[in-house]
């Protein structure tokens, strides 16, 4: 399972230069499985969606993810300000895929920089399954809590995809936890992170795969549009979990 993070500098509410951006870089990088882009990848991390977030319905930059997912024959990820058709705002994470569309809805949203006055919470986990691998989706500020992003028996997951618009202000935490959620539920962390400026914050970017020991196997550079290729090995992962069986040992819980 091939996989290539999209660490994009977004452009402030400017989806055409946006997914221009964004078709470059990923055509440095041909022939992954699966690309990942940053939360709200298309817009910027826009907390007051008015006459930014694009209507879900006529969203040229979902369509350019399905466009790109039919084209090279692969999985498309990242998240998106919508405008749905029930006039609620969501921070809307896509998986894309040839031919089909899946979504999770941010759970955890931002409260702390007003995210939760205009955009509306998801209630439900999602877990995606691609080419034998099995994805479960969060977004940002979703990474801070453990219980969210927990692996369960009804649940099960082999990666979890994380993108986010995490500054460099609380790079600390971004270093951390993306290791600490890899290490708790024995999985890939796949999590990605937008470099440049916006009115509130720098982004360092950083954005990174940690195996199931927290061991940080690529990166890419920090302050820098980059990406970076990674071969996801399923199957030393499952020996993995034979091997030192921590899950079995977990507490049961349900959400």
């Amino acid at each position: 399972m091939k996989i290539t993070l999209l660490q994009t500098d977004i452009a402030w509410a400017q989806p055409a230069e946006n997914i221009s951006r964004a078709d470059a870089l990923l055509r440095t990088h041909a022939g992954s499985d699966v690309y990942v882009l940053p939360e709200m990848w298309a817009t910027g991390f826009a907390t007051e969606p008015e006459g930014i977030a694009e209507a879900e319905e006529t969203c040229r930059s979902l369509a350019w993810m399905r466009r790109t997912a039919l084209e090279h024959d692969c999985a498309v990820c990242g998240s998106l300000a919508v405008r749905c058709a029930d006039g609620t705002y969501r921070n809307r994470q896509y998986f894309c895929t040839p031919g089909d569309v899946a979504f999770y809805d941010k759970h955890h949203l931002f409260s702390y920089g007003h995210e939760d006055r205009f955009y509306t919470a998801g209630s439900c986990r999602r877990v995606v399954e691609w080419r034998g691998c099995r994805f479960l989706l969060v977004t940002c500020y979703d990474l801070r809590f453990p219980l969210w992003s927990r692996y369960t028996r009804e649940s099960p997951f082999d990666a979890i995809v994380c993108v986010a618009n995490w500054p460099q202000s609380r790079q600390t935490a971004w270093e951390v936890l993306t290791r600490a959620r890899a290490i708790e539920n024995q999985c890939y962390v796949l999590a990605v992170n937008r470099v440049g400026d916006d009115h509130y914050s720098h982004y360092s970017g950083q954005s990174r795969v940690a195996d199931p020991r927290g061991n940080i196997l690529c990166q890419c550079a920090a302050d820098a549009a980059d990406a970076v290729t990674l071969d996801l090995d399923l199957a030393a992962l499952q020996s993995a979990r034979d091997r030192f069986r921590v899950l079995d040992d977990a507490d049961p819980f349900r959400l």
